[in-house]
């Protein structure tokens, strides 16, 4: 990894690490759909006049159907459902779970076309990251809420195939345009749904929560999505979804410090094999290297 690559990553590894914090705040007082509609509003809000300034808006709105797709699977879908399931999961258990998106990142990958092959590393990496989430579903969560379960199911999907579409259809597109267009589309999606749920605000929040929104759409959404993109330029879509190693272990201390979210034996097992099924997972086919690297480098 590039020393530009190595940045990127660290930092989208602890601005992605603190948005599960933030929502379990936010929720305690809005609903899910306001949370999704205030933080994207917000971040569009910041993100379109400098698309604007740099007229980026104009390439990627004839690009409308990929921009559409990735709004969709990035953040309409995965914001509600998170904020949904943190209405009942503790902040450190939902990052954890989504440690889970580099798994996901495999099958999305295949069904895209791409048709790496699958080694016996990879198999076993894929396995292991499985028993770590049953480690966490079943015997630190005992088997309960499962419901909220299936929806960070949806999360770690949809946040498998958003750097996907981005790599395949938008890779030369401006960030900033990219962002600040799905963020606003995003915004315009939830605001009748708002309406007809009636899920407005009915008093004015607590500062706690405003300020956790504030977090959510400048850090975690405005700036987060600008790095996302970049880094999926700099390192490739695939290895981009590594940046859940660094996410859960951010979750889990904020949690048990802010929060006071219990560290169970469980939570620490069940991180591990998640760790542990993901590097191996995405870990490079050898034989497909030294077919792609040696001739290039052998003597004309």
């Amino acid at each position: 990894m590039t020393r530009r690559g190595l940045l990127l990553f660290s930092a989208l590894g602890l601005i992605w690490g603190i948005p599960y914090l933030f929502i379990k705040v936010a929720v305690t007082e809005l609903t899910p759909e306001m949370l999704v509609l205030s933080r994207s509003l917000l971040a569009a809000l910041i993100l379109l006049p400098l698309a604007a300034y740099r007229r980026e808006l104009a390439p990627v709105l004839r690009r409308w159907r990929p921009l559409a797709a990735f709004a969709v699977v990035e953040i309409v879908l995965p914001w509600y459902f998170l904020g949904s399931a943190e209405t009942s999961l503790p902040s450190s258990t939902t990052g954890l779970l989504l440690a889970a998106v580099p798994l996901a990142a495999v099958g999305v990958a295949f069904v895209f076309g791409r048709r790496d092959r699958i080694t016996a590393v990879n198999a076993l990496g894929i396995v292991i990251g499985m028993l770590g989430v049953a480690a966490i579903v079943g015997l630190d969560l005992g088997g309960s809420d499962l419901g909220s379960v299936a929806k960070l199911l949806v999360v770690v999907i949809g946040y498998a195939m958003g750097p996907a579409i981005l790599a395949r259809w938008m890779s030369d597109l401006p960030g900033v345009g990219v962002m600040a267009s799905a963020l606003a589309l995003s915004a315009l999606i939830y605001l009748p749904f708002v309406a007809i749920t009636g899920g407005w605000a009915r008093s004015v929040p607590s500062l706690p929560v405003i300020g956790s929104v504030v977090v959510l759409a400048v850090v975690c959404s405005a700036l987060a999505f600008v790095v996302m993109f970049a880094l999926v330029a700099e390192i490739g879509p695939i290895r981009m979804t590594a940046i859940t190693y660094v996410n859960p272990a951010v979750a889990v201390i904020a949690g048990a410090i802010v929060l006071s979210e219990p560290i169970t034996i469980w939570t620490v097992i069940g991180f591990a094999l998640i760790l542990v099924g993901c590097a191996l997972v995405t870990r490079p086919d050898r034989r497909k290297v030294e077919v792609e690297v040696d001739p290039p480098l052998a003597p004309s």
